[in-house]
This record gives structure tokens, sequence and C-alpha cells, in this order.
């Protein structure tokens, strides 16, 4: 018997619908007429044990028991009907297909059953990142060996244990510490959470502490010998002494001089520069950049945008939605066609697009070369469903990007003016709509975006040349101030786990988190800030993220490493190197130990930990809300975006 082991009960249906013949179900598996079994899990159906399962005194959190490092590691299982469904299977099987998602947490999860429940026969490794029945028979058509995949599940349980490590003990010691000063609630500390909240709170210390400063600009109109009209600015010399570093004028007198010494001379155009240029479409959603847009145009948070493209998956309208990558397999073109004629389908609002688009166009989305353990998020094939407000709303976003990739590009005309004008230089810049193209559908996904600055320079300059005489017929001292940084929202956090490197001034970790793509998978990100929330480290105001006082007392109290991104850039390059061979699991986790161990004792040194009078307490354990609200039953479009978010913490103090 051939036991096909999925990482959810939708996957193991899907599977099953794609084999040869009928299938039925008998407990917690699938009887296919072709002989074949498959299977599920429900996510991690087996969870590494928490302290007391090694030593019942564990179970009293103790500064004196710290740090806790297992010298062998056990599992407590979550979900036991299905881990012993599982080993009844096992027991008669004579091939396993290991059908986790194809991510390291996704081979952690199967193998991890595997290893645990003893098997050692032959298995192999299936890929399905579409969960539509041709998609999955292809799929099963190229089945690999799974020992191909042995370094992912050794870097996925570096991860694993790794952050066990490092959350377990870190909470524990900064929770004690605050318990010495009267906080009753649980400090959690992790490896990219904390980080995380190191963001946040240094930029709202930065807002605080910020001092809007004036700067200055000097607008000339200038008038073709046609009577014609348009604006220039001044261009300042970023070499002066009165401009700071970004090359803004501080010195209002300055500019007054400029004004008046220009006002009513004669200009000259010193250069004109005018180009022809093309913007190819977006690329196909990831998983982040889909939760961008959707927090945009949508006003949905990180976590509503992966339920709702979870709930797509599983309906069989989008393909797997936690991918990290925005590139296609060059094969799906050739499915160009039956996929627009779905989106038509399950959306008349496109129909309009999916017409104008041409399947025959081939954008750059099209790459084997870029493709990664996943490829973009697009739509299926799939029939299409009655689907909630909330679900059509990001299927359309999503639909539309795919759509925009057969759509022809946007091309505009750009035109660069330098002039003259008593001496001094001015500039002035005109953009001109030529092809709409994929833009001509732009707008309709959806209206809560505002316009880019791009977008907005669409100003048309005369006819004008080289050498051309002008006239500067007025001009006037513009004030600006300088901005603080805007706080993070629901998109730019997102944003900034992806971009995290920005934010790093060391060179090498600056480079690994390059590469890296970032803090956090496109599985987690969501939930990570999700626990922040839950932690009340930080809270909504309206569309803000802001630190509260409880996750600014933590980060002041946590040392440097743990609350930047720089040591989660050194364990996710040694992942890297794991999953490479370049490196041995045992080994990263000495090191990974001898660390810990040093934090561990610099925190019990310093003491109690004070948290500001007033901070919130996390609440009561109560079981989370959906962050959407999706109707029970597939009829009539209903259901509202909710904006509630969990009240409960964690279910443990690992962090992901």
């Amino acid at each position: 018997m051939r036991l096909i082991i999925a990482e959810k009960p939708s996957l193991a249906r899907a599977i099953a619908a794609a084999m040869p013949g009928n299938s039925r179900q008998a407990g917690h598996h699938l009887q296919c007429s072709n002989g074949d079994v498959v299977a599920w899990c429900a996510g991690h159906i087996l969870e590494t044990a928490p302290p007391e399962d090694y030593t019942a005194g564990l179970k009293h959190w103790s500064l004196e028991t710290l740090p806790i490092i297992p010298d062998h590691w056990k599992h407590r299982v979550s979900r036991p009907e299905l881990v012993d469904s599982l080993g009844m299977l096992l027991a008669r099987a004579t091939r396993v297909v290991h059908a986790g998602d194809p991510d390291r947490e996704g081979q952690l999860l199967v193998d991890e059953v595997l290893l645990h429940l003893g098997w050692k026969g032959p298995t192999d490794r299936l890929l399905v990142t579409d969960l539509s029945p041709p998609a999955v028979r292809r799929a099963l058509d190229a089945l690999e060996p799974n020992e191909r995949y042995r370094p992912l599940f050794e870097a996925a349980l570096a991860r694993q244990r790794a952050d066990w490590l490092y959350g377990m003990n870190l909470t524990r010691l900064y929770t004690l510490r605050a318990g010495l000063a009267g906080y009753r609630g649980v400090l959690s500390v992790g490896r990219v959470q904390t980080p995380l909240l190191g963001l946040i709170v240094r930029r709202d210390r930065e807002i605080e502490a910020f001092v809007s400063k004036p700067f200055y600009g000097v607008e000339a109109t200038l008038r073709t010998a046609e009577g014609s009209e348009f604006k220039a600015h001044w261009a300042v010399g970023k070499e002066s002494q009165f401009t700071d570093d970004d090359g803004r004028l501080l010195d209002r007198r300055i500019a007054e001089a400029v004004a008046q010494r220009t006002a009513g001379q004669p200009a000259v155009v010193a250069t004109h520069e005018q180009k022809r240029e093309t913007e190819a479409p977006p690329l196909p959603y990831s998983l982040a950049d889909l939760q961008v847009d959707a927090g945009r145009k949508l006003a949905l948070s990180a976590a509503q945008v992966l339920e709702l493209a979870q709930r797509l998956y599983e309906l069989q309208l989008l393909t797997y939605p936690r991918s990290d990558c925005s590139h296609l397999p060059e094969e799906h073109w050739g499915q160009a066609r039956g996929v627009l004629r779905a989106i038509a389908a399950a959306s008349p609002g496109l129909a309009e697009a999916c017409a104008a688009a041409d399947p025959s166009r081939r954008s750059k989305a099209w790459n084997d070369a870029k493709v990664t353990a996943h490829h973009a998020i697009i739509p299926t094939v799939g029939e299409p469903s009655s689907l909630s407000e909330p679900e059509r709303a990001l299927y359309e976003l999503v639909a539309l990007r795919y759509v925009q990739q057969f759509l022809p590009p946007f091309e505009y005309l750009r035109t660069k003016v330098a002039l003259t004008v008593a001496g001094e230089a001015f500039e002035a810049r005109g953009r001109q709509v030529l092809v709409l193209g994929w833009k001509t559908f732009e707008r309709q996904s959806g209206e809560h975006e505002e316009a880019s600055d791009e977008e907005q320079d669409t100003s048309t300059l005369p006819p004008l040349r080289s050498g051309q005489a002008l006239l500067c017929r007025s001009t006037r001292v513009v004030e600006n101030r300088t901005q603080p940084p805007k706080p993070f929202t629901d998109a730019t956090l997102i944003q900034a786990m992806c971009n995290v490197a920005k934010y790093v001034s060391d060179a090498r970790a600056k480079k690994l988190l390059q590469d890296a793509d970032g803090i956090g998978t496109p599985a987690t990100r969501a939930s990570i800030i999700e626990r922040l929330f839950e932690r009340r480290f930080i809270e909504r105001r309206k569309k803000q993220i802001r630190s509260t006082p409880l996750g600014r007392a933590l980060i002041a109290a946590l040392p440097t490493v743990a609350t930047t991104p720089d040591q989660t850039a050194v364990w996710e390059s040694a992942m890297r190197r794991i999953h490479h061979r370049e490196l041995g699991l045992d080994r990263f986790l000495t090191v990974i130990t001898e660390q810990l161990s040093e934090l561990v004792r610099r925190g019990k040194a310093q003491g109690p930990l004070s948290v500001p009078a007033g901070a919130a307490q996390p609440p009561p354990r109560a079981k989370a809300r959906n962050p959407v609200k999706l109707p029970r039953r597939r009829g009539k479009a209903s259901g509202r975006v909710s904006r509630a978010r969990s009240a409960a913490p964690g279910r443990s103090e690992r962090d992901t």
C-alpha cells in the first residue's frame, strides 16, 4: 500500500480527487480505488515539548534553572487521533509519499511525524502548489526521493530548536525579572518578534524626538514667446554651507534673494531632454507583496490577507498562498487562455480586462530560473464559486495582477528641462501619458490607495528646445517643513520585515538580510505581528501601529543583540548553510547554546526589571477571534471585514 501524507485535509482531498477512480473517507484518511491511501496532518501535530516534559521541576519558573538546554529533544502530541491513525497506516504501508507544503516548515512537519513513528521505508516527495486536479496530477507524475530534501528538514529543525532555546529561556528570564518588580504578566521574547518590536519602538521614539525645521525653495513661472506658461524650480546647490545633508536650503534669506534677482528676467533653455519610456506590468504577487497591496487598497491586515488567501486556495481559486516568489514556471504560460476564462467567469467585474488581454503576450513573469520552492500566487482554472465580499476583493486583486501580464506596457513621454535665469539654475519636469496599457484597469483594484508621487507628476510642458529664449514672469519663495518618519501601518510593517536590511548599519548583517529577504517567512510574518498585539506590546491607533509603554520597557531592558535584526541575519545565514550541507545541525546548536548561556548570565546579573506603572497586562487566555468573518455556507456574497484582532496571548512562549 502506498500512503500519501498531506499537510492538511484540504490538500489530502485535492490529491485524492486527482487520483484515478473514486475515493471514500474512512476515519482520518481517504481510501482510493487504485489502492493508495491519502492521510493528513493538521499543521504541526507534534510540538517541541515544553521544559516540564523533561523535568517536572521545570514547570515552576525560576532563575536558578536557567538556561534550560535539553540534551535530547522530545515532542508532545497535539493531535493524538491523527498520530495514532498515521501509526496504524504506516504499519501497513510499503511506500510513503511526503506531501507537506513545498517549503522548509512543510518539509519538517511530515518528516518529524515519520521519525516519531519510526518509519524507515522508501519515501517520495510530492510538491503541490496548485490544488486544481490537473496541477496535482502533474505533481504526482513528478515525484522525487524525499532524501533529496533532508538538508531542508535539518535547516527547519535548526530553526525550530534554536527558536525554542532562545524563546523559552529569554521569555522566562525577563518575565521573572519583571516579576521581581511586581509585574504579573508574561514578557515573551523571540528571535523575530522582538527585533520587530524593536523596529516599532525605535520608529516611535524617532517620531517623538523629531523637531520639524523649515526649508525653502524658489518657484518660477516662465513664459514662452507664444504665451505658454509653465513652472520651474530653483536647483539648490547641494554643496552650499546653507543646505542640510539632503540638499535642502535652510536659510530663507538666500531664497528671497534668488527670487528677487530672477523675477522679470530673461531666461534661456540650457538643455532639453525628452525620452519615450515604457513600464512593464508589475510581477504577479508573492504573499508579502499581496499583504502590502491589500493593506493599502483594501485596508486589510496581514493576518486577514493570509486567511483570505488560504480560504481561496482551499476553494481551488488561487494557487499556494504562502509564497515568497513573484515569478511563474514557463510551463504555466500555456495555460493562460484557461486561466483568463476562469477569471472572467469567477469575476464579471474583470471580464473587460480579460477581453482586452492577449494570451500570446509573454511578460517577464514566466522564468523558470527565478521560481523557488513556490511560484507566484495566481488564479487557477477552478470552477467559479460564490464568495464573501472580502474574499472577492482579494481574489480580484490577485486576478487583475495576472491579467495585466497580457496587456500592453504603460508608455509615457518624460521631459527634463534645465534653464538659466540671471545666472541661476532652474529645472522643470513633465510627464505625458501616451499609452495607458496595463494601467487602464489599475484603479479598479481598489479605491483606498493614494496616488503615488509618479502618478501625480503628469504636468505637460509646452514645446521647448535648447537655446530657446523665455521670460521669467514671476517668482515666489516656497516654504516647506521637514516631516518626521511615518508610523508603521499593516502594509508598511510587512514591507519593513521584507526590507529590514535598510534598518541595519552592519554591512555583513545587511547583506545577509538582503539575501534572506528580511526577517520572518511569508507564512509566519502575519502571526508574528498578531503576537505583538496579543502581548500588548503594540496597539492600533486607527491605521497606525504604535508601541505601548510595556513594549518599550521590554526593548529598553533587553540587550541590543536581542532587539535588532542582526542576530536573525546570522541565524538565517547558518540555516541556509545547513540547507546547502555547508554546516552541521549539531555545530549550529552548539554555537547557539554558548551565546544563549552568556545572554542569560548577563540578564541574571541585572536584577529586577521595572515595568511602567499602568502598563497593560495581557488578558486571561481566551480563544482568538477570526480576524475576518467568513460565511459558514457558500451562499450569496456576505460578510464584512472585521478590524478586530485577537485579544488572546499566544499558546506558548515560543516564537516562530
